[in-house]
């Protein structure tokens, strides 16, 4: 008994150890792969090509940075990595009959995508909370986001607004303008189904609110480190 529980006392001591050096290398050096990408390479065949190329939070667009925030986290800047009223809101209407929706932030989901396994799981949501713990007390906003626009999933194979830039609209991603932006932000939720060009109906009305939440949000001013 004592054996095992000085094992698990050691693994626990190491895994924090390792984690902390982990997110610690990540504030500095950009993120060369995920294991989103690692999974969608093994499970296609060899024709699968991941487009991803890493730009500064400067080189892309202010018009996509508010756009993505507009739709995925308005209160990305206020909260401390977990939007309490987000899942306050998300449970009353589960509780009403609606379907559970996810109320994971843009720092959640960075944790997620950096750092963890896609599927779903109570093992890897602990894992997730662990982690953006950790990106939130380590990083700024502005690298959390730059590490999220960076890594993301942004069509088949495309990862990062440079990369879905270039794919979507044959540009930059510092040049995109705002229909533009909104066109990337509104296929987030579901990227491999959605198409941000030519866009489909349903993805017109996701850019006309989230032009809407633009509007209303003003000027996207984050906090300093």
């Amino acid at each position: 008994m004592q054996k095992t529980l000085r094992f698990i006392v050691k693994s626990s001591m190491a895994f924090i150890i390792l984690s902390v050096f982990w997110v610690l290398i990540y504030k500095w050096i950009n993120v060369p792969a995920t294991p989103l990408m690692v999974i969608r390479k093994w499970q296609s065949d060899n024709e699968y090509v991941i487009k991803h190329q890493w730009v500064q939070l400067s080189k892309i667009s202010t018009h996509l940075q508010l756009a993505v925030i507009c739709s995925e986290d308005q209160r990305f800047v206020e909260h401390n990595g977990f939007d309490k009223k987000a899942i306050e809101k998300a449970m009353a209407e589960h509780k009403s009959g609606k379907r559970l929706r996810g109320a994971s932030t843009i720092s959640q989901q960075t944790a997620k995508n950096v750092f963890l396994w896609p599927h779903r799981s109570w093992v890897r949501k602990g894992f997730e909370t662990y982690f953006t713990f950790l990106i939130e007390t380590f990083w700024s906003k502005e690298r959390i986001l730059e590490v999220y626009l960076n890594s993301i999933e942004m069509g088949n194979g495309i990862y990062g607004a440079q990369a879905a830039s270039q794919f979507w609209f044959n540009t930059s991603a510092i040049a995109l303008n705002r229909d533009q932006a909104t066109a990337i932000a509104a296929i987030l939720p579901n990227p491999i189904k959605f198409l941000a060009n030519p866009a489909s109906g349903y993805i017109q009305k996701r850019k006309r609110w989230i032009t809407i939440q633009m509007r209303n949000y003003g000027t996207l001013v984050l906090k300093d480190e």
